[in-house]
């Protein structure tokens, strides 16, 4: 039996990959989505739970992880980071090998991760498209997100590949920087690439 197309879809902070995943998604194409995984399984009655609050002590509550209690003690420190993803990140996979199964028969999968390079997954899955949009524009996005500063935008980009490196290990390249209709059309015409016959 013929396994779906794995696409994996990724881009930096603000370049629009989960409106780019709406997209897929639209056009019927099942898409996992790494952050709402995580966001599963870190929420209330997350499966992650108990192994984050042994490794985290008072990380956790009711609702799930605190986020803040939590990020302030990950946001700067590797190696606390490390720990964090080494709990997280075997539990996504295994949620990602079920999607898979559930989705055999599909001629198409997208992957939405969006540390693909970083952490390695673009050696798993069968293509990469990476989102992408102009710095002065990715900038805008992000600045405009609640609770976003100059410093912390400097350091998430600090923890992941550059866009133009994405950009030149991708296998296709999707720009946001352009009309909603010209990024539609763009998706719609990966989609037919990759499904034919």
């Amino acid at each position: 039996m013929s396994k779906p197309f794995v696409l994996g879809l990724t881009g930096s902070i603000g370049m629009g990959k989960s409106t780019v995943a709406a997209m897929f998604e639209d056009a019927g194409v099942p898409v996992f989505d790494a952050d709402a995984a995580v966001r599963r399984l870190q929420g209330p009655r997350g499966a992650l739970l108990p192994a984050i609050e042994v490794a985290f002590p008072g990380s956790t509550g009711p609702e799930g992880v605190l986020r803040e209690a939590l990020g302030a003690r990950v946001f700067r420190d590797r190696g606390e980071l490390a720990r964090l993803e080494a709990i997280v990140h075997p539990a996504v996979a295994t949620e990602r090998q079920v999607f898979l199964i559930e989705h055999a028969a599909e001629p198409l999968v997208v992957f939405d991760i969006p540390l693909l390079f970083e952490k390695g997954g673009h050696e798993a899955v069968d293509a990469v498209a990476v989102v992408t949009a102009p710095a002065a524009v990715q900038r805008a996005r992000v600045l405009a997100r609640a609770g976003m500063t100059p410093e912390k935008i400097a350091h998430i980009l600090s923890l992941q590949v550059p866009d133009a490196d994405k950009r030149a290990r991708a296998d296709h390249v999707i720009d946001t920087g352009t009309s909603v209709r010209e990024t539609e059309e763009a998706v719609r015409a990966l989609i037919a690439r990759l499904t034919r016959a």
